[in-house]
């Protein structure tokens, strides 16, 4: 009776854990502190440990020195590493001097590589077994390293005394093997990987396309530095598609939920880009002085500017996000780009015909098509038609090719944003319509 007490109220612990998971996004700071702060200490540490790393350190940054110090000792190494990236160098030192002093050192190892990188992204605690142990001696020692903090209990690693990598064996094929079997003979020696400056989305196609748990991070000399698992890079992933998806839409990456970002904060976000796209823009006014006397002279032209520019940035936008896309998941390399070119000629020809095609019959078919567009409605169709091949081709090719470009000089490609090629193309996009408006209707409107 008593344990089936004691499964029912850990049973209501894990629910009221991840109830308040659940609902932690949409409840503000002095909300999440307060119920925080009411949980038993075995469900905030559950909730804690479940935490992002960013969540974690709103809660901790007002805590005592002594409940800072619980909280943070925690934590594996790597999420501690986490922790200080998330609160600035001017708080280093502060949570570096609540660790014990092994845990401090691996911190500080971390600390040295790219947060972005897998030496950043590793944790220091695996399993390790040496080569000339038996199974059983293997196992006895896999069950000591288990009770201590180890990030991933798939996989162990097995090291010469200098710490260099030799072969992996999954936990499985170690319980499978005789007694008496040596590891060195039943271990893997083809190992997958990864440097530790190898940037995460690398490193997370290459857990896609192999389907593991875990990576080792090996330097140049074949030491072992650590593991990277699929829920680190997961994570990490997760935040470098919400940074490229913010870049798409002319956004600067957000460092926090969208509800927990200041007003004056946001407005920072967003403002630059919207002054960089609208000094753009300005371009296109710039353009329709140009072109003031063939307006004039033919009103009827400036009926289609919105359809005209509005379908070659719709055209780029939508090249540009493939192509940004295709580059993230390492579809498309730089190398790529005249096979890309190629493609998108042919594509944004044949989507130039088709959107063209309805514009032509838009014009011709439509009753009062003499009132609205002159007795040259038929020029002025086809000025339409060849205008919107010519700038779904244009903006087909921009979209395609900025990310390449950008890509080159060392910019994100993710830069190439929506906003960015549409604006390109509005501009260019006037200069097609009314130089081939100006060839089709010379000497009869123009």
């Amino acid at each position: 009776m008593d344990d089936n007490n004691q499964i029912q109220d850990e049973q209501k612990d894990q629910d009221t854990v991840l109830s308040l998971t659940d609902e932690w996004a949409s409840l503000t700071l002095e909300e999440r502190r307060e119920k925080f702060k009411n949980l038993p200490r075995t469900e905030a540490e559950d909730l804690f440990l479940s935490l992002k790393t960013h969540d974690q350190a709103e809660l901790i940054a007002e805590a005592s020195h002594l409940e800072k110090r619980s909280w943070v000792r925690l934590l594996a190494p790597d999420d501690v590493a986490d922790l200080i990236q998330e609160m600035g160098v001017e708080h280093k030192d502060d949570l570096l001097s609540l660790l014990d002093p092994q845990t401090k050192r691996e911190v500080i190892a971390l600390l040295a590589y790219a947060e972005d990188a897998a030496g950043g992204l590793m944790s220091t605690r695996f399993v390790r077994l040496r080569p000339d142990m038996s199974v059983d001696e293997a196992i006895s020692y896999l069950r000591i390293q288990a009770k201590t903090h180890v990030e991933s209990i798939y996989y162990a690693y097995v090291l010469e005394s200098d710490q260099k990598l030799l072969g992996v064996i999954s936990f499985r094929e170690i319980f499978s093997a005789a007694p008496g079997t040596k590891i060195a003979d039943i271990m893997h020696t083809d190992i997958l990987k990864l440097p530790p400056e190898m940037d995460q989305e690398q490193i997370g196609r290459i857990f896609s396309q192999h389907d593991l748990m875990a990576l080792p991070v090996v330097d140049e000399q074949g030491i072992m530095k650590g593991i990277v698992t699929f829920d680190d890079i997961a994570h990490a992933i997760q935040e470098e598609a919400t940074e490229d998806i913010h870049k798409l839409g002319g956004v600067e990456s957000l460092d926090a939920p969208y509800m927990k970002i200041s007003m004056i904060e946001m407005i920072k976000k967003r403002a630059g880009w919207l002054l960089v796209l609208f000094l753009g823009e300005m371009f296109t006014a710039t353009a329709m002085g140009y072109f003031q006397t063939e307006i004039e002279r033919a009103v009827v032209l400036a009926l289609f500017i919105p359809l005209i520019i509005s379908s070659g940035g719709n055209s780029g936008s939508q090249a540009s996000t493939l192509i940004i896309r295709a580059m993230a998941l390492g579809e498309v390399r730089l190398r790529d780009w005249w096979r890309v070119l190629g493609r998108e000629l042919m594509a944004g020809l044949a989507l130039g015909i088709c959107l063209g095609f309805v514009g032509l019959c838009r014009i011709l078919i439509w009753p009062t098509r003499e009132a609205l567009y002159g007795p040259h409605y038929v020029l002025v169709a086809v000025t339409v038609m060849l205008s919107l091949i010519g700038i779904v081709l244009w903006g087909t090719i921009s979209g395609s090719m900025l990310p390449f470009l950008l890509k080159k000089v060392g910019f994100d490609p993710a830069s190439a944003s929506a906003p960015a090629v549409a604006t390109l193309v509005d501009v260019t996009g006037l200069i097609i319509y009314f130089t081939v408006a100006s060839i089709v209707l010379h000497g009869v409107l123009l």
